[in-house]
């Protein structure tokens, strides 16, 4: 009885903690049910985590009236699920597990015969296993833990994923009134030596941590034979960044080979190095 007890134990922990961990979605997954508000959402979540939590502990230290409790409370979840169905909610998110487990006659008979198997521990024999016999439980748990843990890894490394597509990058920061105008002649194109397509004047300042970490990305950049850099450093070359309205460092103007603005604004990032290169390149619609 003692490693049934403990199995149903870790089931309740293990529920309460998959709601835990889905937040948001298990919270939502309880629209299933009819509930509408979100502070009773929110509540409900809260009260079952706690619920399955605390009789989960209770079971697992064998006290007095925990399976009861228990089973009773799969009980009502089992319910709660028959009458979803009944609503034509199946395939609706139930929450059980966290978010992504779905109502339907399979997620019933799961929680009832957990709900029954609960209800009929008190009535089963106190039998004691042997010290093999709880080393090859502890062993199996271990193993099992292991592999749970293995599955939440790859599921964070895969929401990860998604998340940084769902967000795409920043482009560089122009604002109109900052730097030169757009389209205006400079005679900054002077101090380029080739007569490259694109001109990119960058201007750093000498305590700029942020310009030291994009060397290489500038590097890379000038690589391309189509494109020449030229740095204006703010103390060496103060007179061009007062002249120009430059708001600080690190900052890019884009030009043509004849001197004029092309692109302009402050970035952080090779990504919005090239947004401003892709700003000057565009067409030019009628």
């Amino acid at each position: 009885m003692g490693l049934l007890r403990f199995s149903l134990a870790a089931v309740l922990l293990a529920a309460a903690g998959a709601k835990l961990l889905a937040g948001g979605r298990a919270r939502d997954a309880l629209r299933s049910y009819g509930i509408a508000s979100a502070r009773a959402r929110a509540a409900l979540w809260a009260g079952t985590i706690a619920a399955e939590a605390g009789l989960g502990a209770a079971l697992s230290a064998n006290l007095p009236g925990a399976a009861e409790g228990a089973a009773a409370l799969l009980g009502l979840f089992a319910l709660a699920l028959v009458v979803a169905i009944a609503r034509g909610r199946t395939g609706s998110p139930c929450g059980c597990f966290g978010g992504r487990s779905r109502i339907g006659w399979p997620a019933v008979i799961r929680t009832a015969a957990l709900a029954g198997a609960l209800a009929a521990l008190p009535f089963l024999p106190d039998a004691h296993p042997s010290t093999d016999a709880w080393l090859g439980i502890g062993l199996g748990v271990a193993l099992v833990a292991v592999a749970v843990l293995a599955v939440a890894v790859l599921a964070l490394a895969r929401e990860l994923g998604e998340l940084r597509l769902a967000v795409a990058p920043q482009a560089a920061l122009s604002l109109e009134h900052e730097g030169p105008e757009m389209g205006s002649r400079l005679g900054l194109i002077e101090r380029f030596e080739h007569a490259s397509p694109l001109a990119v004047a960058v201007f750093t300042s000498p305590g700029c941590a942020l310009c030291q970490a994009l060397e290489p990305s500038l590097r890379l950049v000038a690589s391309d034979p189509e494109v020449e850099i030229e740095l204006f450093d703010e103390e060496d070359d103060g007179e061009v960044w007062r002249s120009l309205a430059i708001p600080g460092s690190p900052y890019a103007i884009v030009l043509s080979a004849d001197g004029d603005v092309l692109a302009k604004g402050t970035f952080n990032s090779l990504f919005q190095l090239e947004s401003l290169l892709a700003h000057a390149t565009r067409p030019v619609s009628a």
